[in-house]
């Protein structure tokens, strides 16, 4: 009897971990990693918490328990970077991360005794890299994608005939920043425990605002100054990493520095090209094939397998073959610049097709809850209210109807429920 309950227990965590654009495809898998990470009374008080952000006071009233004694569950929860608590105006406010970027990541982003680190690999790797069926939903699902890639900024040619926005630059996010942490890889830590680690620098996952300030708070991130973290950039793209960050334009809360054999974002980019799991930047690498050499340096540099070496087609040498980007699979990182020292024929161009991307974390999270049908769950979180899981069902059906049918139905409703959320998420 006890086993189904606590069964039960992690099977309600993880349908509120579905309610929200980001979520975690059910499995026997993910059932193991969240009892690692949760005991069976935290994963029950979790499953009842709303999606967005909420004080120790509203969490009291969904529990029916004393506000000091939620407040000190919370801060525990917090501690073990399962919650992010946020200091608004004096008030702290808590939130729980999606499993990814979120508490997947925080499980193994410094090295810790209260949890079974090498156990968790194991399991992540399995859920990740072999079953797929979460890697699919998280990356493919939607138009609209977690992450992006930005633009190497030291391999952009002459500024005057390349225009640079600052959101397209990994510097900015770090100079404008309030708060700014340094944390081990997630990736590549996991990947240590399974033996299949690369030698790229392991300290250098980067957070940013809210999201830093939550890590440093609780010593699951170095606090550090701007300096030290554009020198870690440089480092970064020294070892000829990717920089992968949250796709938005402000407030960015992370950028990881990805290899192409550890990270899961490169590998899934690799895998599920044609999906287009990682949005790119606005550039793309341009071959000279008249002075290309051949020598194949920016095939092995890509992380995604976007480059490649074909034929010539010179009747006079016709065994030459040049340098070809594939544009559906390519970043637009610029990673491959830098291995063409010898003859410089690659160069950065802008895409013909402009790279949308959304204004902040709200802006995106709308946006993939409308394309993955979970608009209702953002609206109506309060899932201990019996009102808001009807409103919630009756927009649940609506979001499943055919385009035509959708949006005849959301003519009259988009308005109203679009202006509630804006004023609710802003």
């Amino acid at each position: 009897m006890a086993h189904i309950v606590s069964q039960s227990a992690y099977q309600r965590l993880t349908d509120r971990l579905n309610r929200f654009p980001q979520g975690a495809p059910p499995s026997e898998l993910l059932t193991r990693i969240l009892m690692v990470l949760f005991d069976r009374r935290d994963a029950e008080l979790v499953s009842l918490l709303p999606i967005k952000p909420f004080t120790a006071r509203q969490a009291a009233r969904i529990w029916h328990r004393p506000e000091n004694e939620t407040r000190r569950t919370l801060d525990r929860l917090a501690d073990k970077a399962l919650l992010v608590d946020i200091e608004v105006h004096g008030q702290m406010n808590y939130v729980l991360p999606p499993p990814m970027a979120g508490f997947f990541e925080f499980s193994m982003m410094r090295i810790r005794k209260d949890v079974d680190q090498k156990l968790l690999a194991e399991l992540f790797y399995q859920y990740l890299n072999v079953e797929e069926d979460f890697v699919r939903a998280l990356f493919t699902d939607g138009q609209t994608q977690l992450g992006r890639a930005f633009v190497n900024e030291t391999v952009l040619p002459d500024q005057q005939s390349l225009i640079v926005l600052d959101w397209e630059r990994a510097s900015h996010v770090i100079q404008t920043a309030s708060h700014r942490g340094i944390s081990t890889c997630y990736c590549r830590h996991k990947m240590t425990h399974l033996g299949r680690a690369c030698d790229a620098p392991l300290e250098i996952c980067m957070t940013f605002n809210t999201s830093a300030a939550a890590l440093i708070r609780h010593g699951h991130a170095r606090a550090v100054g701007v300096s030290e973290a554009l020198d870690l950039l440089a480092l970064a793209r020294d070892h000829h990493l990717v920089q992968f960050g949250e796709n938005v334009r402000q407030g960015v809360n992370f950028i990881c520095n990805c290899c192409g054999c550890c990270c899961e974002a490169m590998l899934v980019a690799r895998r599920f090209a044609f999906m287009h799991p990682v949005h790119t930047t606005g550039f793309l690498p341009q071959v000279d094939k008249n002075t290309c050499s051949g020598c194949g340096k920016c095939v092995e540099r890509c992380p995604v397998a976007a480059m490649s070496l074909v034929s010539a087609n010179d009747p006079e040498h016709p065994k030459r073959k040049v340098a070809q980007v594939d544009p559906e699979r390519c970043l637009g990182c610029g990673v491959c610049i830098d291995a063409c020292e010898k003859t410089e024929s690659l160069q950065l161009k802008h895409r013909s097709r402009k790279v949308l991307t959304p204004l902040n974390t709200v802006h995106r999270s709308v946006i993939m809850a409308v394309e993955r049908g979970k608009l209702q769950h953002l609206i109506f979180d309060n899932r201990v209210l019996w009102y808001h899981r009807a409103l919630a069902a009756v927009l649940g059906a609506i979001l499943r109807l055919g385009p035509v049918k959708r949006a005849m139905a959301t003519d009259q409703v988009k308005s109203r429920y679009l202006e509630t959320l804006a004023r609710h998420y802003s």
